[in-house]
C-alpha cells in the first residue's frame, strides 16, 4: 500500500479536504495584502517644494521642468520681499523647507519626505521587506522538516500578525523597515506550510484543482486590497487592518492537522493514525478507519521510514545530478518569476491610470489566466505550462520597450497580460516544485528554490533605479530573465499524473524508462545486423 493509496483509503476527495483547503486558503487573502501592500502604503503624490517660512503672500511660483511641468525638487532663490513672473529664470535651490502635497490620503511617502533624493528609501523599504521572505524562506525550511510543518505555520501566523500590528505604530522609518522585514520572514514560513499541507492530503487528481483554488484565494485578496485601500485613506489604518485578521487565523490553525508523512517519517506513526482514524470518520469512512493499524502503516511504509531516519543537507540538492539539474532549473524559473512579477506588480503608478482601477484589473487578469493554468497543466501537463508563461510574459515586458508613454492603453494591456502570465507562473512553479522534489527532502528543496523568487522580488525595486539612466534599462532586465526561466523550465521532467516520489530512489526511476527505451532501441538494432562469415579465396559472400 503505497501513501496514496492510504489517503484514498479514510477519504482523498472527503469532507475533510474542502475544510482543510478553505482553512489554509483563507489567511492567503491577507497574504496578497501584504505583499502588495505599499503599492497604496508607499504612494507618492504629486508634491512641489514648500515656499520659504518669510516668504511673502501671493501665489507661489515654481521652476519649470524640461515636459512643462512644474519642478518637484527645485523652488527659487529670491528674498521674501520679491515677486515674480512666471517666466523668470532665476537661481534654484532643494526644497529646504520640505514638501507640500496634493492628496487626499496620506502614506509613509509623505509622512517621511520620501522623495527626490530620498526616493530610493521607499524601493528601499520593499526590499528589506522581500529580504524577510527570503531569510525566512531558508531558515524555515529546514525548522519545518525538524519540528513540523503545522507549528512553523501557527507561529508564522502570529509573527504576521504581531509584527504587521507593530509596523502600523512605527514612529520612524527604520522601525517600519524592521517590522516590515519580520512581515516578509513569517510570511515564508505561512507560504512553504500552506504548500506541503495542501499537498499532501489531497489525492493525485486533486493536487492540481487545490493548487488553482488556493491561487484564487490570493486572486481574490488582490481584489480586497484597493476596496480597503480606497476606504481606508490613512496607510497606518491600512496596515493594521491588513494585519488584525491574522490573530484569528493563529488560532483556526489548531484545526489543520499535521502532515501525515512527516509525522510517519519522523517516527509518530501512532499520532499519525489517530488523525487518520479522525479523517475517516470526517469523511464518512469510520469503518475503513477503524481497520487500519500501527502495523499495517508501519510495514507498508517501512522503506520510507528507513530512508527518512538519513538527514540529507542542502548539499545532496547539488551533490546528485538528477537533483542538482531540478535544483538549477527550478531555481532559475523561481527567480524570473519573482524578479519580473514584482517588477509589474508593484509599478502600478507608471502607467498613469487611475491606481485603483488598474490594481483591480491586475487582479481580476488572475481570474482567467488560473483557469487557464488549471486546464493547462491538467492536459498539456506542467512542463509545457511553466516554460509558456515565462517565455511570453518575458515577451511582453520587452515589448513594452518599443511602446511609447503617451500610449497608455496599449502599455496597460502588454503589462496586465504580462502580468497575467506571471500569476500563471506562479501558481504552476508552487504545485510543480511540491511534486518534483522526494518527500525526503521536498521541505528544503521548496525553501532553496523558492529563496530565488524572493532574491528576485528583493532586486526588482532596485533594479528600477537604474531607469534614472536609461528608461529601457530595466524593461530588458526584466524581460531577458524571464525567457531565460522559461527557456530553462524546457528542461524539467514532467509530473501529470504521477505519485508524490518519496525517495530519491523514486526521482531516479522516473528517468530509467528513457535510458532503458533507449538501450532496447539499441539492442533490437543489433539484432537484426546479420554477420558475415569470413569467405574463402576466390568465394563471394552468398
Amino acid at each position: 500500500m503505497t501513501f496514496s493509496e492510504l489517503i484514498d483509503r479514510v477519504g482523498s476527495k472527503g469532507p475533510f479536504q474542502l475544510l482543510h483547503v478553505v482553512l489554509l486558503g483563507l489567511p492567503v487573502f491577507g497574504i496578497a495584502n501584504h505583499n502588495l501592500l505599499q503599492i497604496f502604503t508607499a504612494s507618492t503624490p504629486e508634491h512641489h517644494c514648500r515656499p520659504p517660512p518669510n516668504a511673502s503672500a501671493g501665489p507661489w511660483v515654481l521652476p519649470m521642468g524640461l515636459n512643462g511641468k512644474p519642478e518637484t525638487c527645485l523652488r527659487f532663490v529670491y528674498p521674501s520681499n520679491a515677486s515674480l513672473p512666471n517666466d523668470t529664470q532665476g537661481a534654484t535651490e532643494p526644497c529646504l523647507d520640505g514638501w507640500a502635497y496634493v492628496s487626499t490620503r496620506d502614506s509613509i511617502v509623505t509622512e517621511w519626505d520620501l522623495v527626490c533624493n530620498s526616493n530610493k528609501l521607499k524601493e528601499m523599504a520593499q526590499s528589506i521587506f522581500m529580504a524577510g521572505i527570503l531569510v525566512g524562506g531558508i531558515l524555515l525550511g529546514d525548522l519545518s522538516d525538524r519540528f513540523g510543518r503545522k507549528p512553523i505555520l501557527s507561529c508564522s501566523y502570529f509573527l504576521l500578525a504581531a509584527s504587521g500590528s507593530g509596523a502600523a505604530f512605527s514612529p520612524t522609518l527604520a522601525s517600519y523597515m524592521v517590522f516590515r522585514f519580520l512581515c516578509g520572514f513569517s510570511i515564508s514560513g505561512i507560504s512553504l506550510s500552506t504548500v506541503i499541507l495542501s499537498v499532501e492530503w489531497m489525492s493525485t487528481q486533486l493536487r492540481a484543482v487545490t493548487s488553482t483554488s488556493l491561487g484564487y484565494f490570493y486572486t481574490i485578496g488582490q481584489f480586497i486590497l484597493p476596496g480597503l485601500a480606497y476606504a481606508i485613506p490613512q496607510w497606518r489604518w491600512l496596515q493594521l487592518t491588513v494585519s488584525i485578521p491574522f490573530f484569528a487565523f493563529f488560532a483556526a490553525s489548531w484545526w489543520v492537522p499535521e502532515s501525515l508523512r512527516w509525522m510517519i517519517l519522523s517516527g509518530k506513526s501512532p499520532k499519525a493514525l489517530k488523525i487518520l482514524r479522525w479523517v475517516a470518520t470526517f469523511n464518512g469512512r469510520k469503518e475503513e478507519g477503524e481497520k487500519l493499524s500501527l502495523e499495517e502503516i508501519k510495514l507498508n511504509m517501512q522503506k520510507e521510514i528507513t530512508l527518512a531516519k538519513v538527514k540529507y543537507s542542502r548539499a545532496v540538492l547539488f551533490r546528485i545530478p538528477i537533483l542538482r539539474r531540478m535544483t538549477l532549473c527550478l531555481s532559475l524559473a523561481w527567480f524570473a518569476t519573482g524578479f519580473a512579477y514584482y517588477s509589474l506588480a508593484m509599478g502600478v503608478e507608471e502607467f498613469g491610470v487611475n491606481l485603483y482601477i488598474l490594481q483591480l484589473i491586475f487582479g481580476g487578469v488572475d481570474i482567467p489566466a488560473k483557469l487557464i493554468t488549471f486546464l493547462s497543466i491538467s492536459y498539456l501537463g506542467r512542463h509545457t505550462t511553466q516554460a509558456i508563461t515565462l517565455l511570453l510574459a518575458g515577451g511582453s515586458i520587452l515589448a513594452l520597450i518599443f511602446v511609447p508613454l503617451d500610449l497608455r492603453t496599449l502599455r496597460t494591456v502588454l503589462a496586465v497580460f504580462g502580468k497575467g502570465c506571471l500569476s500563471s507562473s506562479f501558481s504552476c512553479l508552487f504545485l510543480y516544485t511540491s511534486e518534483l522534489f522526494p518527500t525526503v527532502i521536498r521541505q528544503t528543496g521548496m525553501g532553496v528554490s523558492n529563496m530565488w523568487t524572493r532574491v528576485g522580488s528583493m532586486m526588482a525595486p532596485l533594479v528600477k533605479i537604474t531607469g534614472e539612466v536609461k528608461p529601457f534599462i530595466p524593461n530588458v532586465i526584466f524581460g531577458t530573465a524571464a525567457i531565460v526561466g522559461g527557456s530553462a523550465a524546457l528542461f524539467l521532467p514532467e509530473t501529470r499524473n504521477r505519485p508524490l516520489p518519496e525517495t530519491i530512489e523514486d526521482l531516479e526511476s522516473w528517468f530509467l524508462p528513457e535510458k532503458e527505451s533507449k538501450q532496447e532501441v539499441e539492442a533490437e538494432k543489433a539484432s537484426q545486423m546479420i554477420p558475415l562469415k569470413p569467405c574463402g579465396p576466390g568465394l563471394s559472400p552468398s
